[in-house]
Protein backbone atom coordinates (compact mmCIF):
# COMPACT_ATOMS: atom_id res chain seq x y z
CA UNK A 1 0.00 0.00 0.00
CA UNK A 2 1.52 3.41 -0.58
CA UNK A 3 0.61 6.15 1.67
CA UNK A 4 0.07 9.60 -0.40
CA UNK A 5 -0.87 11.37 2.61
CA UNK A 6 0.78 14.69 3.62
CA UNK A 7 -0.38 14.03 7.48
CA UNK A 8 -2.24 16.64 9.08
CA UNK A 9 -0.09 19.72 10.78
CA UNK A 10 0.12 19.41 14.87
CA UNK A 11 -2.59 21.22 16.68
CA UNK A 12 -3.12 22.09 20.24
CA UNK A 13 -6.48 21.76 20.61
CA UNK A 14 -7.37 24.50 23.29
CA UNK A 15 -4.83 27.10 22.21
CA UNK A 16 -1.97 25.76 24.70
CA UNK A 17 1.01 23.25 24.11
CA UNK A 18 0.22 21.13 27.61
CA UNK A 19 -3.05 19.75 27.01
CA UNK A 20 -3.82 15.90 26.82
CA UNK A 21 -7.02 15.84 25.70
CA UNK A 22 -7.00 12.00 26.57
CA UNK A 23 -6.35 13.37 30.48
CA UNK A 24 -8.80 16.53 29.72
CA UNK A 25 -12.01 14.38 28.68
CA UNK A 26 -11.73 11.86 31.12
CA UNK A 27 -12.86 8.42 31.58
CA UNK A 28 -14.72 8.81 28.68
CA UNK A 29 -13.96 8.83 24.99
CA UNK A 30 -14.79 10.84 21.66
CA UNK A 31 -16.69 9.69 19.04
CA UNK A 32 -17.33 12.32 15.95
CA UNK A 33 -19.95 12.13 13.36
CA UNK A 34 -19.48 13.65 9.89
CA UNK A 35 -20.35 13.20 6.30
CA UNK A 36 -17.20 13.33 5.21
CA UNK A 37 -14.34 11.23 6.36
CA UNK A 38 -10.40 12.30 7.34
CA UNK A 39 -8.91 9.96 5.10
CA UNK A 40 -9.97 7.68 1.93
CA UNK A 41 -8.05 5.07 -0.04
CA UNK A 42 -8.09 5.33 -3.50
CA UNK A 43 -6.46 2.91 -6.15
CA UNK A 44 -3.68 3.74 -7.71
CA UNK A 45 -2.50 1.51 -10.24
CA UNK A 46 -2.25 -1.92 -8.36
CA UNK A 47 -1.42 -0.11 -5.08
CA UNK A 48 -4.02 1.68 -2.56
CA UNK A 49 -3.46 5.21 -1.86
CA UNK A 50 -4.27 7.04 1.32
CA UNK A 51 -5.49 10.61 0.75
CA UNK A 52 -5.91 13.20 3.54
CA UNK A 53 -9.42 15.14 2.91
CA UNK A 54 -8.72 19.10 3.01
CA UNK A 55 -10.80 21.04 5.34
CA UNK A 56 -10.34 22.92 8.80
CA UNK A 57 -12.35 20.17 10.48
CA UNK A 58 -10.23 17.37 9.55
CA UNK A 59 -7.29 19.72 10.45
CA UNK A 60 -8.88 20.46 13.88
CA UNK A 61 -10.07 17.01 14.74
CA UNK A 62 -7.52 14.56 13.83
CA UNK A 63 -4.77 15.43 16.57
CA UNK A 64 -7.74 15.16 18.87
CA UNK A 65 -8.72 11.95 18.37
CA UNK A 66 -5.10 10.90 17.91
CA UNK A 67 -5.05 12.02 21.51
CA UNK A 68 -8.59 10.74 22.88
CA UNK A 69 -8.61 7.57 20.30
CA UNK A 70 -11.94 7.38 20.07
CA UNK A 71 -13.72 6.60 17.34
CA UNK A 72 -14.66 8.83 13.43
CA UNK A 73 -17.67 7.54 11.67
CA UNK A 74 -18.50 8.72 8.26
CA UNK A 75 -19.25 7.68 4.73
CA UNK A 76 -16.82 5.60 3.33
CA UNK A 77 -16.28 7.26 -0.40
CA UNK A 78 -13.28 6.58 -1.43
CA UNK A 79 -13.20 3.64 -3.86
CA UNK A 80 -10.71 1.11 -2.19
CA UNK A 81 -12.04 1.71 1.60
CA UNK A 82 -13.91 -1.48 1.70
CA UNK A 83 -10.69 -3.36 0.40
CA UNK A 84 -8.77 -2.13 3.89
CA UNK A 85 -11.54 -2.34 6.89
CA UNK A 86 -12.26 -4.94 9.06
CA UNK A 87 -15.20 -7.21 9.49
CA UNK A 88 -16.80 -4.23 11.24
CA UNK A 89 -15.96 -1.63 8.55
CA UNK A 90 -13.23 -0.04 10.69
CA UNK A 91 -10.16 0.53 9.68
CA UNK A 92 -6.99 2.20 11.97
CA UNK A 93 -6.59 6.16 11.34
CA UNK A 94 -4.16 7.72 10.47
CA UNK A 95 -2.93 5.36 8.31
CA UNK A 96 0.82 6.01 9.13
CA UNK A 97 0.76 6.32 12.83
CA UNK A 98 -2.90 5.16 14.31
CA UNK A 99 -4.26 6.64 17.16
CA UNK A 100 -7.96 5.89 16.89
CA UNK A 101 -10.50 4.42 15.15
CA UNK A 102 -12.60 5.28 11.42
CA UNK A 103 -15.67 3.58 10.73
CA UNK A 104 -17.25 3.30 7.81
CA UNK A 105 -20.78 3.95 6.47
CA UNK A 106 -21.35 2.95 3.15
CA UNK A 107 -24.09 4.42 0.75
CA UNK A 108 -25.26 3.10 -2.60
CA UNK A 109 -25.71 5.41 -5.52
CA UNK A 110 -29.10 5.88 -4.65
CA UNK A 111 -28.92 7.10 -0.98
CA UNK A 112 -25.82 9.78 -2.42
CA UNK A 113 -28.16 11.26 -4.79
CA UNK A 114 -31.36 11.27 -2.24
CA UNK A 115 -30.09 11.80 1.21
CA UNK A 116 -26.97 13.79 0.20
CA UNK A 117 -27.55 16.00 -3.05
CA UNK A 118 -31.13 15.24 -2.44
CA UNK A 119 -32.35 16.47 0.57
CA UNK A 120 -29.33 17.70 2.55
CA UNK A 121 -28.23 20.01 -0.38
CA UNK A 122 -31.62 20.43 -2.14
CA UNK A 123 -33.57 21.41 0.83
CA UNK A 124 -31.62 22.18 4.16
CA UNK A 125 -28.78 23.54 2.30
CA UNK A 126 -30.89 26.43 0.52
CA UNK A 127 -33.39 26.52 2.91
CA UNK A 128 -30.33 27.90 5.81
CA UNK A 129 -28.95 30.01 3.19
CA UNK A 130 -32.06 31.78 2.68
CA UNK A 131 -32.50 30.37 -1.09
CA UNK A 132 -36.35 29.23 -1.16
CA UNK A 133 -36.26 29.41 -4.76
CA UNK A 134 -33.74 26.55 -4.95
CA UNK A 135 -35.67 24.42 -2.78
CA UNK A 136 -36.34 20.74 -4.04
CA UNK A 137 -38.16 18.10 -2.14
CA UNK A 138 -39.11 14.58 -3.66
CA UNK A 139 -40.41 12.45 -0.89
CA UNK A 140 -37.92 9.65 -1.52
CA UNK A 141 -35.02 12.61 -0.44
CA UNK A 142 -36.64 12.72 2.98
CA UNK A 143 -37.09 8.79 3.14
CA UNK A 144 -33.06 8.50 2.09
CA UNK A 145 -32.39 11.20 4.91
CA UNK A 146 -34.03 9.47 7.76
CA UNK A 147 -32.87 6.54 6.31
CA UNK A 148 -29.15 7.28 6.60
CA UNK A 149 -29.55 9.40 9.99
CA UNK A 150 -30.59 5.72 11.44
CA UNK A 151 -27.74 4.02 9.90
CA UNK A 152 -25.10 6.21 11.44
CA UNK A 153 -26.81 6.16 15.00
CA UNK A 154 -26.49 2.34 14.28
CA UNK A 155 -22.97 3.19 14.21
CA UNK A 156 -22.67 5.64 16.94
CA UNK A 157 -24.24 3.05 19.21
CA UNK A 158 -22.34 0.32 18.76
CA UNK A 159 -19.01 3.00 19.42
CA UNK A 160 -20.06 4.51 22.41
CA UNK A 161 -19.99 3.84 25.92
CA UNK A 162 -21.52 5.65 28.83
CA UNK A 163 -19.87 8.69 29.57
CA UNK A 164 -19.04 9.65 26.48
CA UNK A 165 -18.70 12.69 24.12
CA UNK A 166 -20.41 12.06 20.30
CA UNK A 167 -19.89 14.87 18.48
CA UNK A 168 -22.42 15.53 15.25
CA UNK A 169 -21.04 17.44 12.58
CA UNK A 170 -23.26 19.91 10.36
CA UNK A 171 -26.33 19.85 8.58
CA UNK A 172 -26.36 16.10 7.10
CA UNK A 173 -27.32 14.81 10.76
CA UNK A 174 -30.40 16.77 12.06
CA UNK A 175 -32.34 13.99 12.93
CA UNK A 176 -29.23 11.60 14.16
CA UNK A 177 -29.46 13.45 18.14
CA UNK A 178 -33.08 12.29 18.80
CA UNK A 179 -32.35 8.93 17.11
CA UNK A 180 -29.43 8.60 19.63
CA UNK A 181 -30.60 9.77 22.35
CA UNK A 182 -33.24 7.25 22.55
CA UNK A 183 -30.35 4.46 22.11
CA UNK A 184 -27.30 6.04 24.35
CA UNK A 185 -26.73 5.61 27.78
CA UNK A 186 -28.37 8.93 29.65
CA UNK A 187 -24.58 10.25 30.65
CA UNK A 188 -23.50 10.20 27.15
CA UNK A 189 -23.31 13.71 26.00
CA UNK A 190 -24.68 14.29 22.35
CA UNK A 191 -23.16 17.65 21.03
CA UNK A 192 -23.81 19.01 17.21
CA UNK A 193 -21.92 22.01 15.39
CA UNK A 194 -24.22 23.47 12.43
CA UNK A 195 -21.64 25.05 10.27
CA UNK A 196 -23.84 26.70 7.76
CA UNK A 197 -26.44 29.50 8.86
CA UNK A 198 -29.30 29.21 10.55
CA UNK A 199 -31.97 31.33 9.13
CA UNK A 200 -34.71 33.27 10.47
CA UNK A 201 -38.51 31.47 11.05
CA UNK A 202 -39.90 33.32 8.40
CA UNK A 203 -37.57 31.38 5.82
CA UNK A 204 -37.17 28.39 8.07
CA UNK A 205 -41.30 28.00 7.81
CA UNK A 206 -40.80 27.08 4.62
CA UNK A 207 -38.71 24.11 5.06
CA UNK A 208 -40.18 20.90 4.39
CA UNK A 209 -40.62 18.38 7.39
CA UNK A 210 -39.20 21.37 9.38
CA UNK A 211 -40.65 20.05 12.59
CA UNK A 212 -39.00 16.75 12.40
CA UNK A 213 -35.79 18.95 11.96
CA UNK A 214 -36.01 20.95 14.88
CA UNK A 215 -37.10 17.97 17.19
CA UNK A 216 -34.01 16.01 15.95
CA UNK A 217 -31.16 18.64 17.32
CA UNK A 218 -33.25 19.08 20.05
CA UNK A 219 -31.53 15.67 21.05
CA UNK A 220 -28.38 17.58 21.73
CA UNK A 221 -27.19 18.46 24.97
CA UNK A 222 -25.41 20.83 22.70
CA UNK A 223 -26.19 22.58 19.91
CA UNK A 224 -23.56 25.35 18.85
CA UNK A 225 -23.67 28.16 15.99
CA UNK A 226 -20.96 30.06 14.36
CA UNK A 227 -21.82 33.57 15.65
CA UNK A 228 -25.19 35.19 18.08
CA UNK A 229 -27.81 35.69 15.58
CA UNK A 230 -27.89 31.98 14.15
CA UNK A 231 -28.15 30.72 17.80
CA UNK A 232 -31.22 33.46 18.07
CA UNK A 233 -32.92 32.73 14.75
CA UNK A 234 -32.90 29.48 16.28
CA UNK A 235 -34.65 30.00 19.25
CA UNK A 236 -37.00 31.83 17.62
CA UNK A 237 -37.80 28.79 15.47
CA UNK A 238 -38.28 26.64 18.18
CA UNK A 239 -40.54 28.87 20.05
CA UNK A 240 -42.91 28.99 16.86
CA UNK A 241 -42.86 25.92 15.22
CA UNK A 242 -42.81 23.90 18.75
CA UNK A 243 -45.76 24.59 20.74
CA UNK A 244 -44.63 22.43 23.79
CA UNK A 245 -40.89 24.08 24.05
CA UNK A 246 -39.48 25.87 26.62
CA UNK A 247 -36.87 29.00 25.66
CA UNK A 248 -35.16 30.58 27.60
CA UNK A 249 -33.13 33.02 25.64
CA UNK A 250 -31.13 34.78 28.17
CA UNK A 251 -29.88 31.04 29.50
CA UNK A 252 -29.86 29.80 25.94
CA UNK A 253 -31.54 26.54 26.34
CA UNK A 254 -34.30 25.08 25.50
CA UNK A 255 -36.65 22.04 27.17
CA UNK A 256 -38.80 19.85 25.38
CA UNK A 257 -40.11 16.37 25.54
CA UNK A 258 -38.21 16.08 28.93
CA UNK A 259 -34.47 17.31 27.74
CA UNK A 260 -32.62 20.61 27.90
CA UNK A 261 -30.58 21.51 24.81
CA UNK A 262 -28.16 24.27 25.50
CA UNK A 263 -27.48 26.25 22.24
CA UNK A 264 -24.58 28.53 22.10
CA UNK A 265 -22.03 30.05 19.46
CA UNK A 266 -18.37 29.45 18.99
CA UNK A 267 -16.90 31.30 15.79
CA UNK A 268 -14.88 28.40 13.64
CA UNK A 269 -11.32 29.77 13.23
CA UNK A 270 -8.78 28.50 10.92
CA UNK A 271 -4.80 27.23 11.36
CA UNK A 272 -3.14 30.77 11.42
CA UNK A 273 0.66 30.09 12.12
CA UNK A 274 0.56 26.71 9.77
CA UNK A 275 -0.91 29.13 6.72
CA UNK A 276 1.80 31.80 7.61
CA UNK A 277 4.34 29.37 7.45
CA UNK A 278 3.43 28.14 3.85
CA UNK A 279 3.36 31.67 2.95
CA UNK A 280 6.54 31.94 3.63
CA UNK A 281 8.20 28.64 1.57
CA UNK A 282 10.16 28.18 -0.99
CA UNK A 283 7.58 26.17 -3.19
CA UNK A 284 5.08 29.09 -1.86
CA UNK A 285 7.86 31.48 -3.76
CA UNK A 286 8.38 28.93 -7.01
CA UNK A 287 4.60 28.84 -7.47
CA UNK A 288 4.12 32.44 -7.55
CA UNK A 289 7.10 33.16 -9.90
CA UNK A 290 5.63 30.23 -12.05
CA UNK A 291 1.93 31.84 -11.97
CA UNK A 292 2.94 34.98 -12.78
CA UNK A 293 4.81 34.77 -15.55
CA UNK A 294 2.16 31.81 -17.33
CA UNK A 295 -0.37 33.97 -17.16
CA UNK A 296 1.40 37.61 -17.23
CA UNK A 297 -0.27 38.73 -14.32
CA UNK A 298 -0.70 42.50 -13.47
CA UNK A 299 1.46 44.10 -10.96
CA UNK A 300 -1.51 44.85 -8.79
CA UNK A 301 -3.84 41.53 -7.98
CA UNK A 302 -7.17 40.73 -6.44
CA UNK A 303 -8.38 37.08 -5.30
CA UNK A 304 -11.49 35.35 -4.79
CA UNK A 305 -11.29 31.52 -3.73
CA UNK A 306 -14.27 29.75 -3.63
CA UNK A 307 -16.66 26.69 -4.11
CA UNK A 308 -18.74 27.59 -7.25
CA UNK A 309 -22.00 27.79 -5.49
CA UNK A 310 -24.73 30.13 -5.87
CA UNK A 311 -24.22 31.28 -1.77
CA UNK A 312 -20.85 32.89 -2.50
CA UNK A 313 -21.63 35.69 -4.52
CA UNK A 314 -19.40 35.32 -7.39
CA UNK A 315 -21.70 36.76 -10.28
CA UNK A 316 -22.05 39.98 -7.90
CA UNK A 317 -18.65 40.36 -7.24
CA UNK A 318 -17.90 40.19 -11.39
CA UNK A 319 -20.25 42.84 -11.53
CA UNK A 320 -18.28 45.17 -9.27
CA UNK A 321 -15.28 44.46 -10.99
CA UNK A 322 -16.93 45.25 -14.66
CA UNK A 323 -18.08 48.44 -13.02
CA UNK A 324 -14.82 49.45 -11.36
CA UNK A 325 -12.90 48.96 -14.53
CA UNK A 326 -15.60 51.29 -16.61
CA UNK A 327 -15.53 53.71 -14.03
CA UNK A 328 -11.04 53.51 -13.57
CA UNK A 329 -10.16 52.87 -17.26
CA UNK A 330 -6.45 53.89 -16.16
CA UNK A 331 -6.72 50.17 -14.14
CA UNK A 332 -7.17 48.31 -17.14
CA UNK A 333 -4.29 46.59 -17.07
CA UNK A 334 -3.29 47.36 -14.38
CA UNK A 335 -5.30 45.05 -11.89
CA UNK A 336 -5.40 41.33 -12.34
CA UNK A 337 -8.40 39.51 -10.28
CA UNK A 338 -7.66 35.69 -10.03
CA UNK A 339 -11.04 33.08 -9.00
CA UNK A 340 -9.70 30.18 -7.88
CA UNK A 341 -12.83 28.08 -7.82
CA UNK A 342 -13.60 24.38 -7.31
CA UNK A 343 -16.61 22.69 -8.73
CA UNK A 344 -19.54 21.53 -6.42
CA UNK A 345 -22.42 19.63 -6.21
CA UNK A 346 -23.07 19.64 -10.64
CA UNK A 347 -25.42 17.41 -10.62
CA UNK A 348 -27.75 20.09 -8.89
CA UNK A 349 -29.51 22.13 -11.47
CA UNK A 350 -29.17 25.25 -9.44
CA UNK A 351 -25.40 24.63 -9.36
CA UNK A 352 -25.02 24.04 -13.35
CA UNK A 353 -26.73 27.57 -13.42
CA UNK A 354 -24.42 29.43 -11.09
CA UNK A 355 -21.67 27.44 -13.00
CA UNK A 356 -22.54 28.75 -15.94
CA UNK A 357 -23.39 31.89 -14.97
CA UNK A 358 -20.09 32.58 -13.73
CA UNK A 359 -18.54 31.48 -17.26
CA UNK A 360 -20.02 34.05 -18.78
CA UNK A 361 -19.94 36.59 -16.38
CA UNK A 362 -15.87 35.75 -16.63
CA UNK A 363 -16.48 35.83 -20.29
CA UNK A 364 -18.51 39.28 -20.65
CA UNK A 365 -15.83 41.04 -18.29
CA UNK A 366 -12.57 39.31 -20.47
CA UNK A 367 -13.93 40.07 -23.59
CA UNK A 368 -14.83 43.71 -22.89
CA UNK A 369 -11.50 44.74 -21.25
CA UNK A 370 -9.17 42.47 -22.28
CA UNK A 371 -6.22 43.00 -24.43
CA UNK A 372 -3.20 41.09 -26.27
CA UNK A 373 -1.36 41.36 -23.60
CA UNK A 374 -3.82 41.70 -20.00
CA UNK A 375 -6.65 38.82 -18.88
CA UNK A 376 -8.64 40.78 -16.58
CA UNK A 377 -10.28 37.77 -14.78
CA UNK A 378 -7.76 34.73 -14.30
CA UNK A 379 -10.24 31.91 -13.59
CA UNK A 380 -9.17 28.02 -12.89
CA UNK A 381 -10.14 25.48 -11.15
CA UNK A 382 -7.25 23.18 -11.02
CA UNK A 383 -5.79 22.01 -7.77
CA UNK A 384 -2.93 24.10 -6.02
CA UNK A 385 -1.15 23.15 -2.90
CA UNK A 386 -1.43 24.11 0.63
CA UNK A 387 1.85 26.46 -0.31
CA UNK A 388 0.38 27.72 -3.33
CA UNK A 389 -2.80 28.79 -1.67
CA UNK A 390 -1.12 30.38 0.53
CA UNK A 391 1.45 32.29 -1.80
CA UNK A 392 -1.02 33.19 -3.73
CA UNK A 393 -3.18 34.88 -0.76
CA UNK A 394 -0.24 36.48 0.53
CA UNK A 395 0.92 37.94 -3.36
CA UNK A 396 -2.98 39.17 -3.40
CA UNK A 397 -3.34 43.05 -2.90
CA UNK A 398 -6.50 42.29 -2.01
CA UNK A 399 -9.08 39.81 -1.33
CA UNK A 400 -13.05 39.95 -2.44
CA UNK A 401 -15.13 37.91 -0.37
CA UNK A 402 -18.99 38.72 -1.14
CA UNK A 403 -21.09 35.99 0.08
CA UNK A 404 -24.52 35.71 -0.23
CA UNK A 405 -24.89 34.31 2.84
CA UNK A 406 -22.45 32.06 4.94
CA UNK A 407 -22.15 30.45 7.56
CA UNK A 408 -18.58 31.94 8.82
CA UNK A 409 -16.21 31.90 5.76
CA UNK A 410 -12.68 30.45 6.34
CA UNK A 411 -11.24 32.06 3.24
CA UNK A 412 -11.15 35.60 4.62
CA UNK A 413 -9.22 33.91 8.04
CA UNK A 414 -7.20 32.31 5.13
CA UNK A 415 -6.41 35.15 3.49
CA UNK A 416 -5.61 37.87 6.61
CA UNK A 417 -3.33 34.45 8.03
CA UNK A 418 -1.64 34.44 5.41
CA UNK A 419 -0.84 37.97 4.71
CA UNK A 420 2.60 37.76 6.54
CA UNK A 421 3.96 41.06 4.98
CA UNK A 422 0.55 42.91 6.47
CA UNK A 423 -0.06 45.04 3.36
CA UNK A 424 -3.53 43.17 1.94
CA UNK A 425 -6.66 44.92 2.55
CA UNK A 426 -9.87 42.18 3.00
CA UNK A 427 -13.08 43.06 1.38
CA UNK A 428 -16.00 41.23 2.81
CA UNK A 429 -19.63 40.91 2.62
CA UNK A 430 -21.22 41.86 5.88
CA UNK A 431 -23.64 38.19 5.30
CA UNK A 432 -20.30 36.33 6.19
CA UNK A 433 -20.51 35.22 9.93
CA UNK A 434 -16.78 36.49 10.10
CA UNK A 435 -17.87 39.64 9.84
CA UNK A 436 -18.42 39.47 13.40
CA UNK A 437 -15.20 38.90 14.10
CA UNK A 438 -13.28 40.77 11.40
CA UNK A 439 -14.05 44.34 12.07
CA UNK A 440 -11.47 46.00 10.21
CA UNK A 441 -12.25 44.46 6.69
CA UNK A 442 -14.03 46.96 4.08
CA UNK A 443 -17.56 45.76 4.54
CA UNK A 444 -19.61 45.19 1.13
CA UNK A 445 -23.66 43.96 0.67
CA UNK A 446 -22.56 42.14 -2.24
CA UNK A 447 -25.86 42.77 -4.24
CA UNK A 448 -25.25 46.67 -3.87
CA UNK A 449 -22.29 47.20 -6.97
CA UNK A 450 -21.90 50.84 -6.62
CA UNK A 451 -21.09 50.60 -3.14
CA UNK A 452 -19.06 47.28 -3.74
CA UNK A 453 -17.48 49.41 -6.83
CA UNK A 454 -16.74 52.05 -3.57
CA UNK A 455 -15.00 49.66 -1.71
CA UNK A 456 -12.67 48.55 -4.51
CA UNK A 457 -11.59 51.65 -5.27
CA UNK A 458 -11.02 52.42 -1.25
CA UNK A 459 -9.35 49.46 -1.16
CA UNK A 460 -6.86 50.31 -4.12
CA UNK A 461 -6.35 53.88 -3.14
CA UNK A 462 -5.81 53.44 0.97
CA UNK A 463 -2.18 54.49 2.23
CA UNK A 464 0.25 52.05 3.44
CA UNK A 465 -0.48 52.76 7.21
CA UNK A 466 -4.00 52.15 7.25
CA UNK A 467 -4.07 48.77 5.41
CA UNK A 468 -0.84 47.86 7.88
CA UNK A 469 -3.16 49.21 11.03
CA UNK A 470 -6.15 47.12 9.49
CA UNK A 471 -4.48 43.99 8.83
CA UNK A 472 -2.90 43.68 11.98
CA UNK A 473 -6.06 44.38 13.55
CA UNK A 474 -7.13 41.52 11.46
CA UNK A 475 -4.15 39.28 11.95
CA UNK A 476 -5.09 39.28 16.01
CA UNK A 477 -8.70 39.01 15.64
CA UNK A 478 -7.63 35.51 13.46
CA UNK A 479 -4.75 34.16 15.85
CA UNK A 480 -7.35 35.39 18.61
CA UNK A 481 -10.07 32.67 17.60
CA UNK A 482 -8.01 29.94 15.49
CA UNK A 483 -9.08 26.71 15.19
CA UNK A 484 -7.34 25.36 18.20
CA UNK A 485 -9.79 27.43 20.26
CA UNK A 486 -12.74 26.51 18.46
CA UNK A 487 -12.24 22.67 18.88
CA UNK A 488 -11.10 23.56 22.72
CA UNK A 489 -14.26 25.41 23.43
CA UNK A 490 -16.48 23.19 22.09
CA UNK A 491 -14.90 20.16 23.77
CA UNK A 492 -14.71 21.91 27.28
CA UNK A 493 -18.51 22.94 26.79
CA UNK A 494 -19.28 19.25 26.12
CA UNK A 495 -17.47 18.51 29.30
CA UNK A 496 -18.75 21.25 31.51
CA UNK A 497 -22.19 19.66 30.53
CA UNK A 498 -20.87 15.61 31.15
CA UNK A 499 -19.43 16.91 34.28
CA UNK A 500 -22.49 18.99 35.79
CA UNK A 501 -20.46 22.31 35.83
CA UNK A 502 -23.94 24.10 34.62
CA UNK A 503 -24.09 26.70 31.92
CA UNK A 504 -21.58 26.47 29.02
CA UNK A 505 -19.14 29.87 28.90
CA UNK A 506 -19.89 31.94 25.72
CA UNK A 507 -17.00 33.02 23.89
CA UNK A 508 -15.71 36.76 23.84
CA UNK A 509 -15.56 38.01 20.47
CA UNK A 510 -13.95 41.34 19.13
CA UNK A 511 -16.56 44.72 19.64
CA UNK A 512 -17.63 46.35 16.71
CA UNK A 513 -18.40 43.40 14.29
CA UNK A 514 -21.83 42.35 12.76
CA UNK A 515 -24.01 41.08 15.28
Amino acid sequence: MSNNTTGTDDADPDGTQSTDWADAIGSGGLVVVSNRQPYSHTYDGDDIAVEVQAGGLTAGLDPVMQSVGGTWVAWGDGDADREVVDGNDCVPAPPDDPGYTLRRVWLDDEEVDDYYYGFSNQVLWPICHSALTNVTEWERYWEQYQSVNERFVDAVEAHTEPGDIVWFQDYHFALAPAIARERVADDTVLMQFWHIPWPSWDTFRGCPHGEAILEGLLGNDLLVFHVPRYRENFLHCVEAALDDAEVDHEAGTVTYDGYETQVTEFPMGVQVDEIAQRAATDEAEEFWADFTEKYNVADTVAVGVDRLDYSKGIPERLRALEQFWERNPEWRGQLTYVEKGSETRSQIPAYQAIQQRIEDAVERVNDRFGTDDWTPVLSFEEYISKEALASLYRHSDLALISPIRDGMNLVAQEYVAAQIDEDGVLILSDQAGAGRMLDAALMVKPQNTGAFTDAIEEALSMRDAEKRARMQRLREQVAENDLATWTGLNLRAAMALRDGEGSVREPELPTGGQP
